[in-house]
């Protein structure tokens, strides 16, 4: 059996559906999602639709599938995409693009949180040779993950939109954490979202549902959308059970996001206090933190281990970097056992 953690901040993926959220996916009218006869998913889709100011939408098992499936539509074999050297697309997907669309993605490197600029966006289109691979996507993450939580400005968002389709490009919002990015900036989701050509939130992150992500965009490209679906095997059938999960967290667990973003803040300020760690960016915006431990006598395994046997969880990044991502299942008096434990640890070494 695998260990069982009393806080688990391993990841925002941790979060466990409420008693109220298994209720109303209990109670969910169901129907064939596949053959589009679920109208539980059909309404999930039209929310989300809306919310982001796109034409429609499609329910998806995952965030990763939402990504692909764009660039599946996005690229033909040989093109280019453009993101942030530490988006989740070139991390964490398998190299995905290279597999499906059999597209490469070029990283702009010149920025620590992620975030860049339309001067870099230029500087990294090609110019169309028979030699060089075709620059046609534009893929940003909101917010950015390893870029400590951080939010992209709405005018940088607006700006690098205007630019790249003036270049003839195309625009993704890879929106794992779209919403939190709203919470904290105080931008509405269709704000950030409308100019983007595809642009999915996540489900299962800080909105505590236990599966799934919605992918929106115009008609025609959710029609393909849908056929790279079924190619991947994403069609389900009695699906409703699942996105009734979405349409409760739509509707009780967004503005409670604040919840997550004052803890990470509350947390990071106690963990900066001890000695030997250091943030790794000082400005918390959202639910990440990420943290050094590197002027410890520790590294981030052995405390990782202690942690453990603590019935505690967090994110082990690399040897000296550690990651604490908070959630629904993490209120306040967590969080502080989470740093206290962690100080105790690292004042015992």
């Amino acid at each position: 059996m695998p260990p069982k953690f009393e806080i688990d901040l391993v990841s925002d993926t941790a979060s466990m559906p409420t008693e109220e959220m298994l209720e109303a996916m209990m109670s969910a009218p169901l129907g064939d999602e596949q053959r589009n006869e679920d109208p539980t998913v059909m309404e999930l889709n039209s929310r989300v639709a809306a919310l982001l100011g796109q034409d429609n939408a499609i329910f998806l098992p995952s965030g990763t599938m939402c990504n692909q499936i764009a660039i599946a539509v996005h690229c033909q074999p040989g093109d280019e995409i453009i993101a942030a050297h530490n988006s989740h697309i070139i991390s964490s997907e398998g190299a995905g693009a290279a597999v499906f669309a059999q597209s490469v993605i070029q990283p702009i490197n010149n920025t620590y949180n992620g975030i860049f600029s339309v001067e870099d966006l230029h500087g990294a289109v090609r110019k169309r040779t028979a030699k060089a691979p075709r620059s046609r996507l534009v893929s940003i993450e909101q917010t950015s993950n390893r870029g400590g939580g951080s939010v992209w400005p709405l005018e940088t968002v607006s700006a690098i939109n205007d630019a790249a389709h003036e270049l003839g490009l195309q625009t993704h919002l890879d929106g794992a954490r779209l919403l939190n990015a709203c919470i904290a900036a105080h931008v509405q989701p269709v704000s950030y979202a409308a100019k983007f050509d595809s642009v999915w939130i996540d489900l299962s992150k800080g909105l505590g549902c236990p599966v799934g992500a919605v992918l929106a965009g115009s008609s025609c490209f959710i029609d393909q959308a849908t056929r790279w679906k079924h190619r991947m095997g994403g069609a389900m059938r009695q699906a409703g059970i699942l996105a009734a999960a979405g349409l409760y967290a739509l509707d009780n667990n967004v503005r409670r996001l604040v919840d997550d973003h004052k803890n990470a803040k509350r947390f990071a300020k106690q963990v900066s206090q001890l000695p030997g760690v250091n943030l790794v960016f000082d400005k918390i915006e959202t639910n990440l933190v990420f943290f050094d431990i590197s002027e410890t006598n520790l590294t981030t395994e052995d405390i990782s281990q202690a942690l453990a046997r603590r019935g505690i969880r967090i994110g082990v990044e690399s040897r000296h970097v550690m990651r604490a991502v908070f959630h629904i299942s993490v209120n306040d008096k967590a969080t502080d056992k989470a740093a206290s434990v962690l100080k105790e640890i690292i004042e015992m070494s």
